[in-house]
């Protein structure tokens, strides 16, 4: 599968792309808003994964370049920007393509983070109202640590809840989280749940913030 990471220069981008470079097959293709950004980040995983016996190929361009033909993409960049790069790269993805987003609106407080949506309900859902017809927006990863996830050393034992109204692209999806050794995909429901979902990211930031040893925490449910 053909998995392009918009704004794949990042902490979440780098984590997933390090993941699925190490965990499987996948063509993973890493994009920016210039070309060198993407490049160099390309080049800084390629020498990790080195590290570890593996060799990848890892492609890089543009945004629009590695969108164009993929059949995932990873909306891998803030929330306010979310939105405005799907609709950037809505021309060049073909029916079919599954959108993955694990991004939050939230705003950090004196008291800790707070989720903050938008008036849709969830950004998932903002995201899939601006998706092109027969593209599905599915939401995961959410409450991944990132620094966690990019160690290739660390043991994982988390979680992913994974939101969306398509069964077929929301099985496409908890198959990708599946596929990284020590994470498990959880079927959290249709859109509709993405709040719910989204919502449990402040929370774990703010518990990390205010609590020792507790950094990089992720959901395991028993």
């Amino acid at each position: 599968m053909d998995i392009a990471i918009l704004g794949g220069t990042g902490d979440i981008g780098a984590a997933l792309a390090l993941r699925w470079a190490y965990h499987t097959d996948h063509h993973i293709r890493i994009g920016s808003r210039t070309e060198e950004k993407a490049a160099a980040a390309s080049d800084r995983y390629v020498t990790t994964l080195a590290d570890y016996d593996v060799s990848a190929s890892i492609d890089w361009g543009t945004n629009d370049d590695v969108a164009a033909g993929a059949d995932a993409i990873v909306l891998a960049v803030p929330p306010y920007h979310a939105r405005g790069l799907l609709e950037t790269v809505a021309s060049v993805l073909t029916p079919g393509t599954i959108v993955i987003t694990p991004a939050v609106g939230m705003k950090r407080t004196d008291a800790g983070f707070v989720y903050n949506p938008p008036s849709t309900g969830s950004l998932t859902e903002l995201l899939a109202q601006s998706a092109p017809d027969k593209v599905s927006v599915i939401g995961a990863f959410h409450t991944l640590p990132a620094g966690r996830v990019a160690d290739l050393d660390a043991d994982l034992g988390m979680d992913t809840f994974v939101v969306g109204d398509d069964r077929e692209a929301h099985a496409v999806v908890c198959g990708l989280a599946n596929e990284i050794e020590g994470i498990r995909a959880v079927d959290a429901g249709g859109l509709v749940c993405a709040g719910a979902v989204e919502a449990c990211t402040p929370l774990l930031l703010t518990v990390a913030q205010r609590t020792e040893k507790m950094n990089d925490l992720g959901v395991r449910l028993v």
